[in-house]
């Protein structure tokens, strides 16, 4: 069992987000369409995952642990690297917790994560791509984030970074004929000149961005043969619409003012919980049902298998022995 002395705070800079970003975007595709209420909090949750990853391999360099990075394809690619430590395929899950009485109340009582559920949803338990070997790591990221126009703007309005995005719909971000979309033309309704970014799959599906300035009704044609057109990236808020066209697409994809989303991550600290085997979390964890309240979150979306934050083992403890086997494994 660990105590609230166990646990391992990591500092948070904005690279982190910024790093966490780099891959979201590239995962859009896999996310889900730019209609979706859901989906820029669902971004979020992928830069926080992402943030804490780059976080804690920073810590285990810093620290002199020995650790491998198992995957050969670029982090901001889809596929994700693993982090092994001993021989062991680590995975981290990673709860962002961005309630302001929240995060007072944890900084306040530490002791409080202790009662909490460390959390896997059963459907990625269950995945087969696992060791019973491996190590489940579990982080608590705490950060503020932008839930609204009005609490974007108020960021803004201080000064704080941001990253406004629309993802776009399925028809255009995974179309089910794959060819090119066309010649693609951009026009903006905003008075102030505005810097957009659009990203998207090129024949080969390798990942393809450009950026392009629009002036007020000018229209600017795309340089590259998009596939697919993923989502675009505004540089301020625009107050008017942005439209994209292309002749393969008939109508113009026209974008609202209100359907941007913030997906920045304020982050302020990470909080390293404990880790528990594969085998063991199998053997020790109980079912939470979907659309359950718990530490957390106000409801679960799926079915969750947990063990308390307390039964997990110190990380200390962890990186211990893995000095101690990667010491042995060089004298051999």
């Amino acid at each position: 069992m660990i105590t609230a002395a166990d646990f391992i705070k990591l500092p948070y800079t904005s690279d982190l987000t910024e790093g966490g970003i780099a891959y979201a975007i590239r995962s859009l595709q896999h996310v889900g369409d730019g209609m979706s209420g859901s989906v820029y909090s669902r971004l979020r949750h992928i830069v926080a995952g992402i943030a804490v990853e780059l976080a804690f391999r920073r810590y285990l360099g810093e620290n002199d642990i020995p650790f491998i990075v198992k995957n050969p394809t670029a982090f901001s690619e889809p596929a994700r690297y693993d982090v092994s430590l001993g021989g062991h395929r680590c995975d981290i899950h990673t709860y962002l917790t961005s309630k302001r009485n929240q995060i007072i109340a944890m900084r306040s009582n530490p002791a409080l994560v202790l009662r909490a559920p460390a959390l896997i949803p059963e459907g990625q338990f269950a995945s087969a791509n696992h060791s019973e070997h491996d190590l489940n790591l579990f982080a608590f990221l705490l950060g503020l984030t932008t839930n609204s126009p009005e609490e974007i703007q108020k960021a803004v309005n201080a000064g704080q970074r941001s990253y406004l995005i629309h993802p776009m719909q399925p028809n255009w971000s995974q179309p089910q004929i794959w060819a090119p979309l066309g010649r693609l033309a951009l026009k903006s309704e905003c008075i102030q000149q505005i810097n957009i970014e659009i990203g998207g799959l090129d024949r080969d599906r390798n990942f393809i961005v450009e950026n392009v300035t629009l002036d007020h009704l000018q229209r600017i044609y795309a340089v590259n043969n998009y596939y697919s057109l993923v989502y675009i990236h505004s540089s301020m808020i625009p107050d008017m619409r942005i439209g994209i066209h292309c002749a393969n697409k008939g109508e113009p994809y026209i974008i609202h003012p209100h359907q941007w989303g913030n997906i920045w991550v304020y982050g302020m600290e990470i909080w390293m919980g404990g880790y528990m085997a594969r085998e063991e979390f199998r053997r020790k964890s109980s079912t939470i049902f979907a659309g359950s309240r718990v530490f957390q979150y106000s409801k679960t979306q799926t079915s969750t298998l947990s063990v308390l934050v307390c039964d997990l083992h110190s990380l200390e403890d962890l990186f211990s022995r893995v000095k101690d086997w990667n010491l042995v494994k060089r004298m051999r």
